[in-house]
C-alpha cells in the first residue's frame, strides 16, 4: 500500500472513530433521558448551553489522543485480533473515564452512571468491531498479493530460517522475504540446502539497501559473535529510514516468554517463565487468603484436639517450626504440628544411610524419630494444618510447589530444577496427589515444573479436588 493510500486510510479511520464517538455520546444521552416516552422531535428541540458544546467539542481531541496513546492508529500488521480488541476495550475504557472526569468537573448535569454505562458499551462495541473488520478486510488483501512489505533477513541460523518459515505460513501478515544477508560460516551449507536465496553478505549489504526497494530488517544474528555486525546495519538502516526487527530471544531460550517494558524511556526486553501477572494471579491470591481464613475457622476444632493428642503422647511443643525455601528461594518459617520427637533433626545424620527415595530429600517410612500420634497425623496429612497460617501471611499458596528444607536443596544436581522456586510453595501439589513419595525425586520435579508450565486457576481447583481423595487414601504418606 502506498504512503498516500496508507494516509488515507488512517485518516478515515480516525474520522470514523470520532463520528462514532458523538454518535455513541448522543445515543447515551437520548436513552437516559428521565422523560421516558421523549421522541425524537422533542430530543432535537432540548436547548444546550453554548458551554457546553464548546466542552464537548474540546473533548473530541482528548478522545483521539487517548485512542493514539493506545496504539490504535499504529501499524499493527503483527498483533492479532485479540490484541486489536483489548486495546480497543482499553482505549474506550481510559476514554470514557477521562470524560466522565471532565464533565462532572464542570458539572454537567446529564453524566450519570446509567449514560456513561451506555456511552462505555456502545464506543466499545463500535471500536472492537472496526478494529476486528478493518484486520479481516487488509489479512483479504495481503492473501491476493496486495499491500506487501518487502522483507529481508539477516542471519541464516536455525532460529532466521525458522522465523522465515513462521512468516511463510501467514500470508495475511502480507510481508514477502526477498531474502537472507550472511557471511560465510560453518552452518551455511546447511542453509543451503533449504533453496531460500542469499542476497548479500555484510559487505555489499549497504549497496543492497540502496538499489532495492526494502521495507523491513529483521536482524537474527547470533549476538555473542555479531553483536558488532548487527550494530553497523541496524544504524544503517536506520540512516535510511527502514524499519529494523531483531528475534527478542536472542540467546535462543527454549521455555521463556518474552515481553516489552519501559523504564524512563528505555526498552526492556523481558524474558520469564510461568505467569508473572494478571487478573488470574490476583485472584489466585485472593482465594488463598480468604481461603486460607475460612478453612482455619472451620477446622479450628479439629487443630484444637490434634494439639491435646500431641501434648498428651510426647514431650515437647505442639507445633513445629522449620526455615523453608519459599518464593525465589526466599527463606521462611513454615509451621506444622510436631510429628516426631524433639531431637529429631539432631538424630538426622544417624539415619541418613537408611534413605529410602531417590535424590536429596529423606523419607522413610519406619522412621523411629515419629511419635505414635505423629504416624496418624503423617498419614491423614492433619500435621500440614497450621500451614494454613503460612498462606495467610503469603509466604505459601494453597495449591503449589511443596517447600523444601534448605538441606534438600543444596542436594539438588540439576540447576533445571531450581526452576519449581519461581512461585510460591503450596500446600498441595501436583506431586501431593500422584503418589507423593511413592514416585522418583526427577518425576516430582518434572511435576513441578509441569504445574508451573501449566498453570490457571482451574488446574489449581482441579488440585484442590484430587487433593481430598488423596488424603483419605493417606497414598505414598511417609
Amino acid at each position: 500500500m502506498s504512503t498516500i493510500r496508507r494516509n488515507l486510510l488512517l485518516s478515515l479511520v480516525k474520522a470514523v472513530d470520532l463520528v462514532m464517538m458523538v454518535a455513541s455520546f448522543f445515543l447515551a444521552t437520548s436513552l437516559t433521558m428521565h422523560e421516558s416516552t421523549i421522541t425524537l422531535s422533542t430530543f432535537l428541540s432540548i436547548r444546550i448551553k453554548v458551554a457546553n458544546v464548546l466542552l464537548f467539542l474540546a473533548l473530541l481531541p482528548v478522545w483521539h489522543i487517548v485512542l493514539s496513546g493506545f496504539g490504535l492508529y499504529n501499524s499493527r500488521r503483527m498483533s492479532n485480533r485479540k490484541a486489536d480488541v483489548l486495546d480497543a476495550v482499553g482505549a474506550t475504557t481510559a476514554g470514557t473515564i477521562l470524560i466522565a472526569a471532565v464533565l462532572l468537573l464542570f458539572r454537567v448535569k446529564m453524566i450519570t452512571a446509567d449514560f456513561l454505562m451506555v456511552f462505555w458499551a456502545s464506543t466499545t462495541a463500535i471500536a472492537a468491531s472496526q478494529r476486528v473488520l478493518q484486520r479481516a478486510l487488509l489479512e483479504r488483501i495481503r492473501r491476493h498479493g496486495r499491500n506487501l512489505r518487502q522483507m529481508l533477513i539477516l542471519g541464516t541460523n536455525s532460529r532466521a530460517l525458522g522465523f522465515a518459515r513462521q512468516i511463510e505460513t501467514r500470508p495475511e501478515l502480507g510481508y514477502r522475504i526477498i531474502g537472507f544477508v550472511d557471511q560465510e560460516w560453518n552452518g551455511l551449507s546447511a542453509f543451503n540446502g533449504s533453496g531460500l536465496p542469499i542476497v548479500a553478505d555484510f559487505l555489499t549489504l549497504p549497496d543492497f539497501l540502496r538499489k532495492n526497494v526494502v521495507d523491513e530488517v529483521v536482524i537474527a544474528l547470533p549476538m555473542g559473535s555479531l553483536h558488532t555486525w548487527a550494530a553497523k546495519i541496524a544504524t544503517l538502516c536506520e540512516q535510511q529510514g527502514i524499519t529494523t526487527r531483531f528475534l527478542s530471544n536472542i540467546f535462543d531460550l527454549k521455555l521463556s516468554q518474552t515481553e516489552m517494558d519501559e523504564v524512563e524511556g528505555t526498552p526492556l526486553i523481558t524474558h520469564y517463565t510461568g505467569t508473572t501477572e494478571g487478573w488470574p494471579l490476583f485472584m489466585k491470591d485472593g482465594i488463598d487468603i480468604v481461603g486460607s481464613a475460612i478453612l482455619l475457622v472451620l477446622l479450628l476444632p479439629i487443630m484444637l484436639v490434634v494439639a491435646v493428642l500431641i501434648k498428651l503422647t510426647s514431650s515437647g511443643p505442639v507445633l513445629f517450626s522449620q526455615r523453608r525455601l519459599g518464593y525465589n528461594k526466599r527463606v521462611f518459617e513454615i509451621y506444622k504440628f510436631r510429628t516426631m520427637v524433639v531431637d529429631a533433626e539432631q538424630r538426622m545424620k544417624d539415619l541418613e544411610h537408611l534413605n529410602e527415595v531417590s535424590g536429596p530429600v529423606f523419607k522413610m517410612k519406619n522412621d523411629p524419630r515419629i511419635t505414635p500420634i505423629g504416624r496418624f497425623l503423617r498419614k491423614t496429612s492433619l500435621d500440614e494444618l497450621p500451614q494454613l497460617f503460612n498462606v495467610l501471611k503469603r509466604d505459601m499458596s494453597l495449591v503449589g510447589p511443596r517447600p523444601l528444607p534448605s538441606r534438600d536443596y543444596e542436594g539438588f544436581a540439576n540447576d533445571w530444577q531450581r526452576r519449581r522456586f519461581t512461585v510460591r510453595p503450596g500446600l498441595t501439589c501436583l506431586w501431593q496427589v500422584n503418589g507423593r513419595s511413592s514416585i522418583s525425586f526427577d518425576k516430582w520435579m518434572q511435576l513441578d515444573l509441569q504445574y508451573i508450565d501449566k498453570w490457571s486457576l482451574w488446574l489449581d481447583f482441579k488440585i484442590l479436588i484430587k487433593t481430598i481423595p488423596a488424603v483419605l487414601k493417606g497414598s505414598g504418606a511417609a
